[in-house]
């Protein structure tokens, strides 16, 4: 057999093996909000609840991953000055997502006013969404005040939630909140109401 025969016949049989093989796929469909490249994007925030993403600060540069992870909202609880050179707003709504803010700047923002704004922004998110501060601390602390205020949790339970949502250093600051309203609920009168406020 002549090295030109020999060619032939392996491009042949090449041929027809492409032809009779399945066709294969080298990964989901882009559709799919779970491929390797949308599950990164997700990879640096906690699922606390179903639908709702919580974690650190964004930038311009990871809103087209988000997005392509599913994510329809963001809620933004860092003031506008913690970045000035990011119009966070303009540029998750230009990237079509919906946008809030609710800014808290530390923990004098940990306010029952606060909570439930927190708590309105949640109820009202339709598809999935992503709350973030700077690091996820102040996510966790509105969710643990959020779980003892509105829905009922004792202490080490709104402690666990807020956790579950990235509370750290900001722990001390929900449980000292958390103890003064117990003072306030078992205080006998209004002079021992406002001793709860001293301690």
């Amino acid at each position: 057999m002549t090295a030109r025969t020999t060619t032939s016949l392996l491009a042949a049989t090449l041929v027809l093996l492409g032809c009779t093989s399945t066709p294969t796929t080298t990964g989901a469909p882009a559709s799919r909000p779970d491929t390797a490249a949308q599950r990164s994007a997700l990879e640096g925030f906690a699922t606390p609840v179903a639908g709702i993403r919580s974690g650190g600060r964004i930038s311009a540069d990871d809103l087209p991953a988000l997005r392509a992870a599913g994510i329809v909202h963001v809620i933004d609880l860092t003031p506008d000055a913690e970045t000035p050179g990011f119009d966070e707003a303009h540029a998750v709504r230009a990237a079509g997502l919906a946008y809030d803010n609710l800014p808290i700047a530390g923990a004098a923002d940990l306010s029952p006013a606060s909570v439930a704004a927190f708590d309105q922004l949640l109820r009202d998110v339709e598809g999935p969404a992503l709350v973030h501060c700077a690091s996820g601390n102040r996510v966790g602390a509105l969710a643990a005040l959020r779980a003892a205020w509105l829905q009922g949790a004792d202490e080490e339970a709104a402690i666990a939630e807020g956790r579950r949502w990235g509370l750290r250093s900001l722990e001390t600051e929900v449980r000292n909140r958390l103890a003064r309203e117990r003072c306030v609920a078992s205080a006998k009168g209004p002079d021992e109401a406002a001793a709860c406020h001293g301690s």
